[in-house]
């Protein structure tokens, strides 16, 4: 089975988060579906996940990675699943699921770290769990200093989203985390 190729459909995504919820993984959805979530229109085609790297977290993790028969995104055919020690460094792991693909990251720009992003999250209720996911201010504070084109084309979108956002909040009285004003 080839690593890269077949296109995810939109539902896929939404299996992997109620996969990885339902495992019990703590983790801050960001990147592009963090955006799509928070009603950006944009489009992305992988699941970016930043997770606690607890012990127990990284267990759970790895059971649920096992469970989808996750493996390394690569060009060749080889098959490498990921490791204990993959999950527990710092550094960026990019996978294929027999659901679509997922990157599970340590951290992200400023090698901020999921207890560093946590105060920056929204809990969403996603389809009867609670889904922590990054905020759309701190996703374009993170994307002004990135080098990446797609990033770039990206941040007018997720500025007039997040001034869409504040402006309904504004008329309505509620700030967008369940208090009112």
């Amino acid at each position: 089975m080839p690593t890269g190729g077949k296109r995810p459909r939109s539902t896929a995504l939404s299996e992997i988060l109620v996969g990885l919820l339902e495992a019990g993984v703590d983790f801050i959805l960001v990147g592009g579906l963090a955006a799509v979530i928070q009603g950006a229109p944009v489009t992305t085609m992988d699941v970016d996940i930043v997770h606690s790297q607890s012990a127990e977290n990284i267990d759970r993790l790895l059971t649920f990675l096992k469970s989808v028969g996750a493996v390394y995104r690569r060009l060749d055919d080889k098959l490498i699943e990921p490791k204990l020690r993959d999950l527990s460094g710092n550094g960026h792991v990019l996978l294929v699921t027999r659901i679509g693909p997922l990157d599970v990251l340590a951290v992200i720009e400023g090698g901020r770290s999921y207890e560093d992003l946590l105060q920056h999250t929204v809990d969403i209720d996603f389809r009867g769990h609670t889904l922590r996911v990054l905020d759309l201010k701190t996703l374009i504070e993170l994307k002004k200093g990135s080098t990446d084109p797609k990033n770039k084309q990206r941040l007018p979108v997720l500025r007039e989203t997040l001034r869409q956002l504040e402006e309904k909040y504004a008329r309505s009285g509620d700030r967008g985390d369940g208090e009112s004003g």
